[in-house]
């Protein structure tokens, strides 16, 4: 990556998310348009590895935005470019709203699981830490409402500092490529 101009505000990962929200409302609103349990329970099984993979990849970018900060709050007073949120007003409700919608419909989607597939479902600790994480990132960050420079950068307490980690550039660079986001969550230690 160039950082002569500066550090891209997104390295790449939007391109490879869609939006959680209305994807998981899509679902159950086509999960609801059956009356018949027999059939509910068919199509939420359909629907489950889709909301698994949306799941997923929401980790990995927020694993992916988080270890990205991190590596460009390394580069000094670098200009961050293409921030659309900075100098807006922050509101910290719409801000964390996807990130606690998530939170939320984990909890929802344990119970869910359990009612249309007998099955359990949990996401592992490591994966509720990047969320929580993510979470204390925005919050922190003030929804980057100010950040203009790398130096702007905060990262919340008990984040280690990667440095110029050239593993996590690499990884970022392979995933921008691939679209794999899911692939950053196995670099959370380095940041976690």
């Amino acid at each position: 990556m160039d950082f002569k101009d500066g550090a891209q505000f997104d390295p790449g990962f939007v391109q490879h998310i869609s939006a959680f929200v209305p994807n998981i409302e899509y679902a159950y609103g086509s999960l609801n348009r059956f009356k018949n349990f027999g059939m509910k329970k068919q199509q939420f099984k359909m629907l489950l590895p889709k909301i698994e993979h949306l799941l997923e990849n929401y980790l990995g970018f927020y694993m992916g935005c988080m270890l990205w900060a991190s590596y460009i709050k390394n580069l000094e007073d670098t200009p961050v470019l293409n921030n659309f949120g900075y100098g807006m007003d922050y509101d910290e409700k719409e801000t964390l709203s996807e990130v606690d919608f998530i939170l939320d419909y984990i909890v929802q989607l344990k119970k869910d699981v359990k009612y249309y597939t007998g099955k359990d479902f949990s996401l592992d600790s490591n994966s509720m830490n990047i969320i929580e994480a993510y979470r204390a990132f925005l919050k922190i960050n003030e929804g980057f409402t100010k950040v203009q420079k790398t130096s702007d950068i905060k990262l919340p307490e008990g984040f280690k500092n990667t440095g110029k980690d050239e593993e996590i550039l690499q990884k970022i660079e392979e995933v921008i490529e691939t679209g794999s986001l899911k692939d950053l969550v196995a670099l959370s230690g380095k940041l976690l």
